[in-house]
């Protein structure tokens, strides 16, 4: 068995500098090896100095990067929006080919933030995202209004009466663009991990898709189309959706799902949780950290806008109110409004006391408009003045500061010496290719032949071999640290 010596220096000045150390030390290495083996004529010694076209860079593996966005219909486009800047700045440091999809760990989304991460880890005939991120606001603003057509423009109680015969819109075109764009791609089939909520109304529980899950049980890995259609299901406007998962084996389990908003329209924690479930299960090959290490969570949450706090309802008049006034008043939707801005901002405010409390506030961005009014805030408005006017409020959302929940009053308020949310997204597009780096450089070092000193057993003189072609350039960066591995034969280490 050949004992291997691996030493690692910071450059080359410094490996020519120690030359005549390493003689002596092969020679005292011979020596020890010739008293335990006397084989030593096997003997290899490992030289290695790593370079990299980077300049230094934190250790790999720091983080682990989540990225989730929020229910809300139409105004979907304001992540997308979000999520183009943030592309385009990872673009400008890593090059037009890279995608989202190539630095999260977990993309989570519910309802039309569902759709958004399918569109960004659905893979293509060459394992890369269907839609870039900058396709997203194009493909809403010419699909939302098939999806949501405004028939009843002119008759202002034919969506109140038609609401009270059954769902606002069919989602036959949602359904129809779903099939074609997603075809048969299933979960596990992602580009990265993805979380997506749905409800099981037969089941009266909830339902999360995720991609550990689809890898572990095929009753779980179902259509990406399917996923979509369901978690967009929401009460009163789309229909719900019914359909069966079947394994190799036959079994079969039946999915009766709604909008993944009754359960989550934040998926943060979702997210976060399903991470921490991987950990305790040690079913994750991306990190190594110990269980519930928050400070080593990366995350960006993308909200879809909320109502401006104006005071529009209150106790007086929602005591008068009936179930017609519940599900429309003014134009919006109260009771769907109230409940999901109520699960949302729960999500956040916790999410935000377990990073502030371990001091980690930066690892965690959440960029939310909490200024909307009137139809701005609707769910299924889908003019088009009402969509170009959503994308501007998305770029609009880029100037505005940064903002944290404040844990006393629960009230969002801007972070001091925060920046805006553009250059918090670009501080975070920085975090995110540093990390990316960090860890392709790992993977090179972990499958890339070393060069080798040999110590020749008939003239007993040290010949280097010819080195890798890739590291024939002067050192530009080294791992900050000396080591040396020995591999000898193993022992024994319960006898009887």
């Amino acid at each position: 068995m050949p004992i291997i010596f691996r030493v690692h220096f910071t450059s080359t000045q410094v490996c020519k500098t120690l030359t005549p150390f390493l003689a002596k030390f092969i020679l005292v290495g011979r020596y020890l090896y010739k008293l335990a083996t006397k084989e030593f004529q096997h003997g290899i010694f490992i030289f290695r100095c790593f370079q990299s076209p980077w300049h230094p860079t934190p250790d790999c593996d720091r983080y682990v990067t989540v990225l989730s966005i929020d229910g809300g219909g139409i105004k979907g486009i304001l992540p997308a929006v979000i999520l183009d800047f943030l592309e385009s700045q990872l673009q400008e440091l890593d090059g037009e080919e890279v995608r989202l999809a190539d630095y999260f760990d977990v993309i989570a989304g519910t309802s039309t933030g569902g759709l958004v991460t399918a569109m960004l880890t659905s893979p293509d005939e060459n394992n890369r995202p269907l839609y870039a991120a900058k396709d997203i606001k194009p493909f809403y603003l010419d699909n939302c209004p098939k999806i949501f057509p405004q028939k009843h423009k002119l008759f202002p109680f034919g969506k109140l009466l038609k609401s009270l015969l059954g769902p606002l819109y069919d989602g036959r075109h949602l359904h129809s663009i779903l099939k074609e764009k997603l075809k048969g791609i299933k979960l596990s089939q992602a580009i990265t991990n993805v979380i997506i909520p749905a409800f099981d109304i037969k089941r009266l529980q909830p339902v999360i898709f995720s991609t550990y899950e689809a890898k572990r049980s095929p009753l779980l890995d179902a259509n990406f189309a399917d996923i979509c259609i369901s978690t967009s299901a929401a009460p009163t406007f789309l229909p719900g959706h019914e359909f069966v998962v079947k394994d190799e084996n036959g079994n079969v389990r039946e999915y009766n799902l709604i909008d993944g908003g009754v359960a989550a329209n934040n998926p943060t924690l979702i997210a976060i949780t399903e991470v921490i479930k991987q950990m305790f299960n040690s079913n994750i090959d991306f990190f190594r950290m110990r269980p519930i290490d928050y400070p080593r969570l990366l995350t960006i949450s993308i909200g879809t806008g909320a109502a401006r706090i104006d005071e529009k309802y209150n106790s007086k008049l929602a005591a008068k109110w009936g179930i017609l006034d519940w599900l429309l008043y003014g134009g919006t939707t109260p009771l769907l409004e109230i409940f999901n801005q109520a699960t949302a901002d729960m999500v956040d405010f916790h999410t935000s006391l377990i990073f502030q409390s371990l001091h980690s506030d930066d690892n965690y961005i959440r960029i939310q408009d909490d200024t909307l009014t009137g139809i701005e805030n609707s769910v299924d408005v889908a003019t088009k003045e009402n969509l170009e006017r959503l994308v501007t409020i998305g770029q609009g959302l880029l100037k505005g500061p940064l903002s944290r929940v404040n844990l006393e009053t629960g009230l969002t308020e801007p972070v001091k010496n925060g920046g805006t949310n553009e250059e918090a997204i670009k501080r975070f597009a920085r975090l995110l290719s540093t990390e990316r780096k960090c860890r392709q450089l790992k993977n090179i070092e972990s499958h890339k032949p070393v060069s080798k000193l040999r110590i020749s057993p008939v003239t007993k003189r040290i010949k280097m071999e010819s080195m890798i072609n890739t590291y024939r350039e002067r050192v530009k960066y080294c791992y900050p640290m000396y080591s040396m591995n020995v591999s000898t034969p193993p022992l024994k280490v319960f006898s009887k």
